[in-house]
């Protein structure tokens, strides 16, 4: 295996994923040089289902082995919403911002010790042709009351980390990429695509 392909058109994401498995020692590409590559609908009723269908067509339709993800954020106080909807909460077309601007009036007048959340990432590795492997990490926190930092995407400014002692968008990349679900989910990950890297060539 000598290439890789990021199964996103996010660009923040891709970067994000890029720093995760730049030690892999193999080229990393995005949907960006697939120009043709088809769009796939996040149609499914978990991350799960979401990343298998977008890594198994990109590896289709690459011929190369693709990673993919797919991120829910589960807010105790709405029931788990927004869950496996939280790139689209305010609206199909919704930026970062207007989905953290709604999450903060959902949580309007709720107390902070019942503000607890997660963030879940599910990341799947397809190689064309074979059964696709699913790794998953998670992140414990809470919304906070107001947006905070001006790093990172997403919900990043409103999701505070005790760990941390900050809000994702509060810290540096390189240590969200240490405690993030993100990060913990392409931990498990890098170790399938080493093992994919060392595997014998069939028919060799």
């Amino acid at each position: 295996m000598k290439e890789l392909v990021l199964a996103t058109r996010n660009r923040h994401k891709g970067e994000e994923l890029d720093a995760l498995l730049g030690d892999l020692g193999i080229r990393i590409r995005t949907l960006a040089d697939f120009p043709d590559a088809p769009e796939v609908e996040e149609d499914g009723e978990t991350c799960e289902a979401n990343a298998i269908k977008k890594a198994r067509v990109i590896a289709n339709a690459t011929g190369l082995p693709a990673v993919a993800d797919d991120t829910g954020l589960e807010v105790d106080a709405l029931g788990g919403r927004p869950g496996v909807h939280a790139a689209r909460y305010a609206g199909e077309n919704a930026t970062y911002e207007d989905n953290c601007r709604k999450l903060l009036q959902e949580l309007a007048g709720v107390p902070r010790d019942k503000r607890t959340a997660r963030f879940i990432t599910v990341a799947a590795i397809a190689v064309p042709g074979e059964t696709v492997q699913v790794t998953r990490g998670v992140l414990d926190g809470s919304i906070t009351e107001q947006a905070a930092g001006s790093r990172g995407f997403g919900y990043d400014p409103v999701f505070y980390v005790p760990e941390a002692g900050a809000t994702l968008a509060e810290i540096t990349p390189e240590q969200k990429n240490r405690i993030s679900h993100r990060a913990k989910a392409f931990v498990q990950a890098k170790a399938i695509l080493r093992s994919l890297q060392s595997a014998p060539i069939v028919g060799a």
